[in-house]
């Protein structure tokens, strides 16, 4: 159980990696990379949204759709669940660090509509993990987003003070640089 574990956790951190191999969550990807402090910041949230996400929604699906034969509730429960916990994070982001709820800014509340939250969700029903599968995928597609967050960051902010023709500056050299990241991790995937 504990190698099937780590190869769960190892495959969503870099061959599944949900920003850069599943292309989910490119919105906050892209938005947020330009500085390394709003990296961090975010991928914190989104992978602490991503664990709590995955264990409620988990929980509700076993204990509550399935037994009640209302799986076709599933996405909008789901839905409804992230909302409720991003709203949870924000109050506790805005107290705690409001620097850091500044620099995020719209991105915040955004995780709500981030399908990379609500994909993993659904990925961990559709490969029928159990509690603690689901806990280790979403732990490792939250690590993932901020390992991809965080390079994109590092590598947005050596952009800025390069010299590049004014018609890459801004989004088509992220997209471009995006697009390298994700060619890069396509080497993962004979990993496991």
């Amino acid at each position: 159980m504990g190698a099937e574990l780590i190869s769960i956790f190892i495959v969503a951190i870099f061959i599944e990696n949900v920003v850069l191999s599943q292309v989910l969550g490119l919105c906050p990807f892209i938005g947020v990379s330009s500085k390394i402090d709003s990296a961090v910041g975010m991928g914190l949230a989104v992978t602490f949204v991503l664990l709590m996400a995955s264990v409620v929604t988990w929980s509700v699906q076993n204990f509550i759709l399935v037994p009640l034969q209302l799986e076709y509730l599933q996405t909008i429960s789901f839905i409804l669940i992230i909302a409720a916990l991003v709203q949870f994070v924000e109050m506790v982001v805005k107290k705690t660090a409001p620097a850091l709820y500044q620099s995020l800014g719209v991105f915040l509340p955004l995780i709500t509509t981030n399908c990379a939250v609500l994909g993993i969700s659904l990925i961990n029903i559709k490969k029928g993990y159990n509690l603690i599968e689901a806990t280790v995928n979403a732990g490792g597609a939250g690590l993932g987003f901020f390992f991809a967050l965080l390079i994109m960051a590092g590598i947005r902010e050596r952009l800025d003070i390069s010299e590049l023709p004014e018609t890459m500056k801004g989004a088509p050299i992220a997209f471009v640089t995006a697009g390298l990241l994700a060619t890069a991790f396509m080497g993962f995937s004979g990993l496991v």
